[in-house]
């Protein structure tokens, strides 16, 4: 398998790097067409029209949306049928999350002047969120851990969940995570029309504050639609791992590591530094032994030809650079002293330290959250947090003499800007 090489020394190479990492995640015309056009129909018909792209697109026959919402009884259902290796699996992973979230926790605080002047800020949870978990392809239960549980940690008060199940297909340990989580109530629709709903609220669909969890093109297309009306997590972009190596790991772990992310799918990318070219000739060789008894070969085999990358750079702090450009979603350090290495990162969506630290660890059960910025969005946002389903509401109460002497400040600055009722107000409250 051709894998691209790239060498750090080459020139050109920053042009080529920049090259193998592009990602256009604007929806082209036809995407946008599409899912305005379920957006309108959903804020006009409601649960009519989300009932009909739901039978459509999932190929389902249903009549109402009284078939479409699970009841907590069927939640529980499916967790305690569960064999028991997977439900307490399923426990750990999700206690862990929860512990590690614990600490994210921001509380209020407040402080008060000499004059008595109080400032402060406030802290609280949105009201009900909207979490979108993946079906068809795929189903993934620990997204509905790491989604769900930082909410219920930061106090949100309702968890509304939807998941397509295509051709009627369940599964049971999504239904199991929504059971451990706590989440309120639970839809098995999909798509653009599940966004929309969410959103803008039908008759059985509550509308939401916010919501988060990844989908594909018409479920990221239709949240950078809906923004505005509700908050959004972030617009994601395929899976991403960018692994460091000082030449000292067994290749084949290496190679596993690189098909961790590729087995996502064809536009996953799996990148290795190292400055050791044979090496590199090494991980190639275990890529070509282990591959063709992947059960998702194929799947890897595109993505890594696609958007893979084996690069040699000059030295270990030249791949620091180089991963600083590159802001990875997910950076494993296959070092000697990763957390020397690991302080100079500035961007990358989560960190994994040591030979032994796999990213798959990360995905399940490690406990802190999966749901990562891709696409060098590292290097302005960060992972999904308690923070992101809290608020902040700054407190300001003045005292008399603090009025008075903030009041001739803010006149000042009001008739600098020509807001005259801006200074007036605050000049009643001068003291003569």
């Amino acid at each position: 398998m051709n894998i691209k090489r790239l060498n750090s020394s080459d020139a050109g190479f920053w042009q080529d790097l920049d090259a193998l990492l592009a990602w256009e995640s604007v929806s082209d015309k036809a995407v946008n067409d599409t899912v305005t056009g379920i957006i309108a129909d959903i804020r006009s018909r409601g649960d009519a029209a989300l009932v009909e792209y739901t039978n459509r697109f999932d190929r389902m026959s249903v009549s109402d949306m009284g078939e479409l919402e699970i009841p907590a009884g069927r939640l529980q259902q499916a967790l305690d049928g569960l064999p028991v290796n997977q439900r307490e699996a399923l426990q750990k992973a999700a206690d862990r999350v929860r512990v590690y979230h614990d600490h994210q926790k921001q509380d209020s605080w407040r402080y008060t002047e000499a004059d008595g002047t109080v400032l402060g800020q406030q802290i609280t949870a949105l009201d009900r969120v909207g979490l979108y978990v993946p079906g068809g392809k795929a189903a993934y239960p620990s997204s509905v851990l790491m989604s769900a549980i930082p909410a219920k940690v930061a106090g949100v008060a309702e968890l509304i969940m939807v998941v397509p199940t295509p051709d009627g297909e369940i599964n049971e340990l999504v239904f199991a995570a929504a059971a451990i989580c706590g989440v309120d109530r639970v839809f098995t629709v999909g798509g653009a029309q599940a966004i929309a709903a969410l959103a803008y609220g039908t008759e059985t669909v509550p509308q939401v504050d916010k919501i988060v969890g990844p989908g594909n093109i018409y479920v990221a297309t239709a949240k950078r639609y809906v923004f505005g009306a509700v908050g959004i997590d972030m617009i994601a972009g395929p899976s991403e791992i960018l692994v460091v190596c000082d030449g000292q790991t067994d290749p084949d772990w290496i190679a596993m590591d690189l098909f961790s992310q590729a087995e996502h799918d064809e536009d996953a990318q799996s990148i290795l530094l190292c400055p050791d070219a044979d090496y590199l000739d090494r991980v190639q060789a275990s890529i070509d032994k282990l591959l063709p008894d992947m059960q998702r070969a194929e799947m890897i085999r595109a993505s890594l030809v696609g958007r893979g990358a084996l690069i040699q750079v000059k030295d270990l702090d030249e791949a620091v650079t180089i991963t600083n450009h590159i802001a990875p979603e997910h950076l494993e350090l296959s070092v000697a002293e990763p957390e020397a290495m690991a302080k100079n990162i500035k961007h990358a969506g989560a960190i994994f330290m040591g030979r032994y630290t796999s990213e798959a660890l990360g995905d399940y059960c490690a406990g802190p959250n999966h749901v990562l910025p891709t696409s060098r969005t590292a290097r302005y946002s960060s992972p999904l947090g308690v923070y992101d389903f809290q608020k902040r509401s700054s407190l300001i109460m003045c005292s008399t003499e603090g009025a008075s002497e903030l009041g001739k400040v803010a006149s000042i600055l009001a008739r600098g800007e020509g807001l005259e009722a801006h200074a007036r107000s605050a000049e009643y409250r001068i003291k003569e």
